[in-house]
């Protein structure tokens, strides 16, 4: 089995249960862990036969977009969508981080790490 990360995704999104969060948003960190079976690709040196980590990014940035409440709503949606578009990923694990949240004190994030397999 091997490892594909992303590492640090820096995305600007308006989750959150506050209405003044939906409307002024916050810069979130996303990272990323998926695993696979690449060793075909590393024989083939095809991008075919690897996980495209163009289209993990894609996938994150698309689910970043739809506003929730909760930052547990939006990992699972990021899992999920890997798993269903991407067949050769066996496990994925995602961090979801809002970077200066507003919660009354001098946090520099929280966030929520969720992981899942087929």
């Amino acid at each position: 089995m091997s490892t594909i990360r992303l590492k640090n995704i820096r995305i600007f999104a308006n989750h959150g249960c506050l209405t003044e969060e939906e409307k002024i948003g916050s810069d979130y960190i996303v990272n990323l862990k998926v695993t696979a079976n690449l060793s075909k690709a590393a024989k083939t040196d095809d991008l075919g036969d690897t996980v495209d980590y163009v289209h993990l990014q894609k996938i994150v940035r698309e689910q970043m977009a739809i506003r929730s409440k909760l930052l547990e709503q939006v990992g699972q949606r990021i899992i999920d969508e890997i798993l269903k578009e991407i067949e050769l990923v066996d496990t994925v694990k995602v961090r979801v981080s809002k970077i200066n949240p507003p919660i009354g004190g001098d946090i520099a994030e929280v966030s929520v790490t969720m992981s899942s397999s087929r």
